[in-house]
């Protein structure tokens, strides 16, 4: 494969391009990370989500010290070029950080966000105190 599929991205000025994960089985939306060439790269050639961690500047390996990978069955790209979508398998069914299916589990309610999803696992049990 050669690497001119990475130039047909839009990429922002600081290099990155928003990823959505999405369960490709129900098609929920679970999270919205960053990607940068090199983890896009380590992404396809290892079949699991690679990110770009702006916090920490530095790759993330998703579910490394979770356990909760995600396994990319397809990679898509938009209309405009400047966001992924990624049809994952969500290995543990946990993509949140909070220990939830979903990093979007708070819905707007009447003017106040309401937590509407279940914590499935205490987030001190993946990533210790």
């Amino acid at each position: 494969m050669t690497e001119n599929w990475l130039e047909r991205i839009k990429w922002t000025a600081d290099g990155l391009v928003p990823a959505i994960a999405q369960d490709a089985d129900s098609g929920r939306v679970l999270m919205m990370a960053w990607m940068n060439r090199e983890s896009l790269q380590r992404t396809v050639e290892c079949g699991e989500a690679v990110y770009w961690s702006r916090s920490r500047q530095q790759l993330w390996h998703k579910g490394e010290t979770s356990g909760n990978t995600q396994k990319v069955r397809r990679i898509r790209l938009d209309c405009d070029a400047d966001v992924l979508l990624l049809d994952i398998e969500q290995i543990g069914g946990i993509a949140c950080h909070t220990g939830r299916q979903s990093c979007f589990f708070a819905e707007l309610r009447d003017g106040e966000w309401i937590t509407v999803d279940p914590v499935l696992k205490d987030p001190r049990e993946m990533y210790g105190a």
